[in-house]
């Protein structure tokens, strides 16, 4: 029999130029009902604060909206940034969520702060952390979400004991290596990383230690894609999400704005490497070529799931490309999945 790449969702929660932040998480939520119907194994909500056009700065929130609204799809954080929150609190919510939809709730972590400087002291947080405290905060909260420990004063109520499964997210070589040393997954954001995909991917294989959680690793890679009819229909497409980069880069609101027939006429040729750098792991196409993209993909690096954000301005565009890239991946074989709820 033949065991299938296993696919997923990164959402972000884009808005569109002067729309509620409603009306984009009901969006969100089509969209996790239609997927789940596809056979994704997970729906996960990203967390970024203070950043005009997205709507997932409540995260858990968003995670048990999504879950109620669902059957069967997992639905998680990719990721609540630990730094942001005390590990107790981040135990409680999770814990709450793992009670209210059981064997459903995933706990991805990352230790970026989701936002600038300005946002960073609203959030509370010391701006002199750079994140190498973030082992300890990991070992804190794992506590909180773990057994209860003899003479354990403080503990999560609910998720003491929840276990609720964790994986570590990264764009770099750091949370690789600690997901390793501790045995547990972790998933790389190629999305909008891609130079440091394969070292990081080395780096997280060669450190791996066998643990109660995975006897070997377990790698999600996040990949910007987007599958339509034709090549041309889906690089047309793509000017939506090629757009938001040129608007971050110029730190103007990030909106989900309609495709264009070319980005020439938009960007100096400084911006247009930035963006391309950026988005370079695309994979754009139609099915032909969206099917290459993937198999490179996790032939390259071993992938056991590939958990893909894709941004389009119209909603039946977006429903339209995760059902195209849904049917290619059971074209394609993979690895048997090892953990993570699978």
């Amino acid at each position: 029999m033949r065991n299938e790449l296993a696919v997923s969702v990164l959402d972000l929660v884009g808005m569109r130029a002067g729309e509620s932040a409603g009306s984009a998480i009901a969006r969100s939520v089509n969209l996790a009902q239609h997927v789940e119907k596809l056979g994704y194994r997970r729906y996960w909500l990203a967390e970024h604060h203070s950043i005009s056009g997205l709507a997932c700065s409540a995260t858990a929130v968003l995670i048990g909206h999504v879950a109620g609204a669902t059957k069967t799809i997992r639905v998680g954080s990719g990721g609540v940034m630990l730094p942001n929150h005390a590990p107790l609190v981040v135990a409680e919510q999770f814990g709450t969520l793992e009670a209210l939809y059981p064997g459903r709730i995933d706990l991805g972590l990352g230790r970026a702060p989701g936002g600038d400087f300005e946002t960073m002291r609203a959030l509370r947080r010391d701006l002199r952390q750079s994140g190498e405290d973030f082992p300890a905060l990991l070992d804190e909260l794992r506590t909180y979400l773990g057994p209860e420990k003899p003479g354990q004063v403080v503990k999560a109520i609910p998720g003491q004991g929840s276990n609720v499964p964790i994986t570590l997210l990264g764009s770099s070589g750091f949370s690789a290596q600690l997901a390793g040393m501790l045995g547990l997954p972790f998933a790389f954001a190629a999305h909008f990383a891609p130079e440091y995909l394969y070292a990081a991917t080395q780096l997280y294989r060669e450190h791996f230690r066998p643990s109660e959680v995975l006897l070997k690793p377990y790698l999600i890679i996040g990949v910007q894609a987007i599958a339509a009819e034709t090549d041309a229909a889906a690089r047309r497409l793509f000017t939506t999400p090629q757009q938001r980069f040129l608007r971050l880069i110029r730190n103007q609101p990030v909106e989900l704005l309609p495709p264009v027939d070319s980005m020439e006429p938009l960007w100096q040729d400084w911006e247009r490497a930035a963006v391309e750098n950026k988005l370079c792991a695309a994979i754009v196409g139609s099915d032909a070529t969206v099917k290459a993209g993937l198999e490179k993909l996790a032939s390259d690096t071993g992938a056991d799931e590939v958990i893909v954000v894709t941004d389009t301005h119209e909603h039946a565009d977006r429903l339209h490309s995760y059902e195209r890239v849904a049917g290619v991946a059971r074209m394609i074989e993979a690895k048997p999945a090892l953990a993570v709820g699978a």
